[in-house]
């Protein structure tokens, strides 16, 4: 008579195939271990759970806006202004065209700062000058972004307007923010770019000075080609951090929603719009509350897809040295 064993469930596979403490490898089975093991796992989970139910809210709260919104006027008009109760309107291409026109302003700002610095850190600067040099680029990082919002109000709109006496300018707009902005991410594109810069071996720069290149010639023309895939994916990732600021954009570019690619008029991005609805003044429940998730939402594919693509660009032409 032949007796079946009854299949384990998922969760018992698991555990006992990669997660038990007294499996193969893992030392003797004791209490102290399995609960060691246990924390460890539930904090490795820790994020994705996090990630999940961030997901699931934002999910369940944007199909509801989009019961009452359809998908052609959410994405169909540049018109935004949601808690007009007299005269609604949807269009979010008014924050989408702002947002991203900071964060190119951003990026025009911070690549060629960024990458002069990465390569005169990995290139030319001597050791003394590297360990000063770079650790005060990283403070910049560390900075609070509302002083960063203060200081591009205070400081840099006063100087386009009065001191450069560029015409047209508002107090808040979108190039204040923007070069403020870039000051942001320089040390994010700096310090991936060095690292991926210092990732090139010693080879190829020898290589290079044996056929008659300067060190100039051989950063620009040797270095800088291999450790693109590196540079590249950290210009995304800023891209993408730039996308994502909040404080700046709100203090500085103001809480117009315009639909221009004017920088020097008042714009509104997406994360300054889920400010101003956080405040508290909009019932919760109601139609205006939940465009703050289906912006959310808007925000969140935005950002998830320069990760994704930085990650891919990484992979992809990643250079491989033995």
């Amino acid at each position: 008579m032949i007796h079946t064993l009854p299949q384990r469930s998922t969760l018992q596979h698991l555990w006992r195939t990669y997660l038990n403490p007294s499996r193969s490898g893992a030392g003797g089975e004791t209490l102290s271990g399995r609960v060691a093991h246990l924390l460890l796992f539930l904090s490795a989970s820790l994020g994705a759970f996090v990630t999940i139910g961030i997901v699931f809210i934002l999910l369940f709260e944007t199909i509801e806006f989009f019961r009452e919104i359809s998908f052609l006027e959410y994405f169909g008009s540049t018109q935004w202004s949601p808690l007009i109760t007299s005269d609604q309107s949807f269009g979010v291409w008014a924050l989408v065209s702002g947002t991203v026109m900071v964060a190119v302003i951003a990026l025009i700002v911070g690549v060629p700062l960024g990458l002069l610095a990465a390569i005169f850190l990995s290139e030319f600067a001597p050791e003394k000058v590297r360990e000063v040099v770079k650790p005060v680029l990283e403070i910049l990082a560390g900075i609070p972004t509302v002083v960063y919002g203060y200081f591009a109000l205070l400081f840099i709109t006063p100087i386009i307007r009065d001191i450069l006496n560029i015409p047209g300018v508002s107090i808040f707009n979108a190039l204040s923010a923007g070069i403020v902005m870039g000051v942001m991410v320089l040390p994010m594109i700096s310090s991936l770019s060095e690292d991926a810069l210092s990732a090139v071996p010693r080879s190829l720069r020898e290589a290079s000075f044996a056929m008659g290149a300067t060190r100039m010639e051989t950063a620009v023309r040797v270095v800088l080609p291999a450790a693109l895939s590196g540079v590249v994916a950290s210009i995304i990732l800023a891209f993408s951090r730039a996308i994502g600021e909040t404080m700046i954009v709100t203090i500085a570019a103001g809480q117009n929603p315009n639909f221009t690619i004017d920088p020097r008029e008042t714009i509104q991005t997406m994360t300054s719009f889920i400010v101003q609805i956080s405040l508290g003044d909009t019932p919760q429940g109601s139609l205006e509350f939940r465009t703050l998730f289906a912006v959310a939402m808007t925000l969140f594919v935005f950002t998830l897809g320069m990760n994704l693509i930085a990650q891919w660009v990484a992979h992809r032409f990643r250079e491989e040295y033995e």
